[in-house]
Formats: C-alpha cells, structure tokens, sequence
C-alpha cells in the first residue's frame, strides 16, 4: 500500500470516528456533540454568558444563541437573569442536563485531549504541524470550526 492510501485510510477512520461518536450521543442522550460541548461549559460554570461560550468554543453568539435554545427546549438548560446585571442573561444547566453529561458517551475529544496531554512537546507541535498541513492540503484553513469533533453539517443542526 502507497503513502497515499495509508494517508487516505486515515482521513476516512478520523472522519469515521467522529460520525460513529456523533450517533452515539445522539442515541444516547438526543445530543449533538457541539449542543452537548455548550452543556458541558454551562455545567462547569457557575454563571455562563452566551458570549462567555462564544469565546471559549470560538464560534459566534449567534450560533451558541440557537445552541442555547435547543438545550432550553429540551429542558437541559435554563436562562436566568444576572441578580447583579440585569442586562446580562445567565445560562444555568438543569438536572436533567446533569443527567445527560452523566448518561453520555466519553466525549471523543476528551479521549483526544487526554492522549494528547500525555505526548512530549515536541509531538504535540509537530502533529498540530501536520494537521493544520492536512488543513491546507484540503483547502480548509479559513472554515470556522470549534474546537469540537463532530460530523454534522452545521453546529447549528439540531
């Protein structure tokens, strides 16, 4: 087998993967792996802003706004006014979003991140190197993407 196939065969198990996790919470909890990313930052935070998570997952309010009101529709999540700042709308995660972060697969990035974490510097830099290599290869470096790995075809998608 030439290096094209092998580095094909990998794209194809990396794709394969995130599609396999992405029907596995969807199954398992009704989630999408970025509506479940968005619970995960509320759940972890005391008071969440839909700007505070915008930032963190690097996307815009507008999209985290119709993340957000998924998970309110599916009573995972609730808006609350700021006691302190009337202005400011706080995103509280409800039981049965606890629930579902407990109920969930193990997040495929976290596995990522835990695998990545353990590697030395220097193979941490050089495989964000040949990944953002593959980025360009496929003609992707300006497509906005969160830091969150799933298949759909918008984070937006329900």
């Amino acid at each position: 087998m030439d290096r094209i196939d092998s580095s094909l065969i990998a794209l194809r198990r990396i794709l394969r993967a995130t599609d396999l996790f992405s029907r596995e919470l969807a199954q398992s909890v009704e989630l999408t792996a970025a509506q479940f990313r968005v619970l995960q930052i509320v759940a972890a935070s005391a008071h969440c802003t839909a700007k505070a998570i915008a930032q963190q997952m690097r996307i815009s309010q507008a999209t985290v706004t119709s993340l957000v009101d998924k998970l309110v529709r599916k009573e995972m999540v609730v808006r609350e006014k700021s006691l302190t700042d009337r202005r400011q709308t706080n995103i509280l995660v409800t039981e049965k979003g606890r629930r579902a972060i407990a109920d969930a697969p193990d997040p495929l990035q976290q596995r990522f991140v835990r695998k990545f974490s353990a590697m030395e510097d220097w193979e941490q830099a050089a495989l964000i190197a040949a990944l953002e290599r593959v980025a360009s290869m496929l003609d992707a470096e300006d497509i906005d993407a969160a830091p969150v790995l799933d298949t759909g075809e918008s984070l937006t998608a329900s």
